[in-house]
């Protein structure tokens, strides 16, 4: 069982920077594929980007290319979601997820993870 925390989250206005957490309790967190997903009222759980367990690989939603950035830091068991050029549209409950079998073409599907945090609440304001 793996037990995942993030953090970081809050208001901000438009075109502020945020920076995420997320601190998991995996023994072997190198051996996990994080990734961030968001999900905004009424709509339906969507990806942001995943990172190898490595950290040498990333991937994005298109549209959040050149905005957000994922890294990880496998010695402190935490992935970050940096995030600039906020937009209101943004606003979400951002979780992140662990996969211990990560295939990069199913990276953006929700099921394809076996592990999710509480989520932290991003608000952007206008």
């Amino acid at each position: 069982q793996v037990q995942l925390v993030e953090s970081g989250g809050g208001l901000v206005q438009a075109g502020g920077s945020l920076r995420l957490s997320c601190v998991a309790s995996a023994r072997t967190f190198s051996s996990y594929a994080m990734g961030w997903f968001r999900q905004a009222p009424g709509k339906e759980r969507e990806f942001v980007g995943a990172i190898s367990g490595s950290g040498g690989r990333t991937y994005y939603e298109d549209s959040k290319k050149g905005r957000f950035t994922i890294s990880r830091d496998n010695a402190k068991n935490t992935v970050y979601l940096q995030m600039s050029g906020l937009k209101p549209e943004d606003t979400a409950v951002y979780y992140c997820a662990a996969d211990s079998s990560f295939i990069a073409s199913r990276a953006s599907r929700p099921r394809s993870y076996d592990y999710w945090g509480q989520g932290t609440q991003v608000t952007v304001s206008s």
